[in-house]
């Protein structure tokens, strides 16, 4: 179904071409990796998507591991291979630095949660180095230019399409969190939404009249969450947003009740591709909500790594709870 952001189908084990039109497989614009030139390849995952078995895209840059709990964690700029058969991106303002350390996180969040709860979140990775590959941007920047890696970026965002059915069929509503590391001199976590560090500063009341949610990745969310108490504005900074509760768990977040907007010429990350376009903002059934994680503290040593993951996780399953009515444990 196309939302207003660029073609897009939710789907199980059918696939989409490039040029929309709905079909098993494409002609694989590299040839067959194991085979002859013209063969037809997959353009996402393919039924059964059995929770926890991980699917590869054809040429083994990305992966999809499902997951049976209303939340999907993309970690898209943590990969470290750099083929050389892959032109780095030189486009005008690509951004090609890696956030170190944030697919070990990902998936230290996925485990957490399946420890935690029996039910595992649904897992999309990609393995890329950002110099070749940039996970969180349109097609044009994504690539670099680079026609062999227009049919990942294909397969990648149909994974989190794929996820997304699963999350529809099973829970009816669900989260998106793309997570992502920064190196501002600000060490916090920053939570994007789509509204910048301006927006933010707004006063609730201000937020409100000027409706600033509608224009958010949890549009819907602050429309119909299960709390009626956190609608709106306390979404971003109420005593139970994902803010509030990571700051409470020992590590300071923008927006959040501790700290509710970044201030005037503080650097701030709004959200980027990934939160928009899997986000509510469309009216979509997923919510998204993009994680920049600071090094120090939180990515730099396998000790903290560990413990802002079980945060985040304890974060999340409150959060899920109060927002979407899932609680569940093993």
């Amino acid at each position: 179904m196309v939302r207003g952001r660029g073609w897009r189908v939710v789907f199980m084990a059918c696939t989409v071409s490039c040029s929309g039109a709905s079909s098993s497989d494409v002609t694989n614009p590299l040839g067959n990796p194991g085979g002859g030139s013209g063969a037809t390849v997959p353009t996402g995952p393919v039924a059964p998507l059995i929770v926890g078995v991980m699917q590869a895209d054809p040429l083994g840059y990305l992966e999809y591991t499902p997951g049976d709990a209303p939340l999907v964690i993309i970690a898209p700029h943590g990969g470290t291979l750099r083929p050389a058969s892959l032109a780095d991106r030189t486009c005008t303002g690509c951004e090609t630095a890696n956030d170190l350390e944030t697919q070990a996180l990902a998936r230290l969040v996925v485990d957490r949660l399946h420890a935690a709860t029996g039910a595992r979140p649904h897992l999309v990775v990609n393995r890329l180095h950002r110099v070749k590959f940039d996970a969180n941007r349109d097609v044009g920047e994504a690539t670099g230019g680079t026609s062999a890696l227009q049919a990942p970026w294909v397969w990648l965002h149909a994974a989190v399409d794929s996820a997304e059915a699963v999350v529809q069929r099973q829970h009816g509503r669900g989260l998106v969190i793309d997570l992502h590391g920064h190196a501002h001199t600000i060490a916090r976590l920053e939570l994007g939404y789509l509204l910048d560090g301006a927006v933010l500063r707004g006063t609730d009341s201000v937020l409100t009249t000027t409706a600033a949610l509608d224009r958010s990745s949890v549009a819907r969310l602050a429309r119909d969450t299960r709390s009626g108490a956190d609608r709106g504005v306390a979404l971003l900074r109420g005593p139970r947003s994902l803010g509030t509760l990571l700051a409470s768990g020992g590590f300071a977040a923008v927006p959040s009740a501790q700290d509710p907007a970044p201030r005037v010429e503080e650097p701030f990350f709004e959200g980027g591709y990934n939160t928009r376009r899997h986000g509510s903002l469309s009216g979509g059934i997923l919510d998204a909500i993009q994680i920049e994680a600071p090094n120090v503290g939180v990515r730099d040593t396998e000790a903290n790594r560990a413990r802002f993951a079980d945060v985040l996780t304890r974060s999340l399953r409150s959060f899920l709870a109060t927002q979407y009515g899932w609680e569940r444990a093993p």
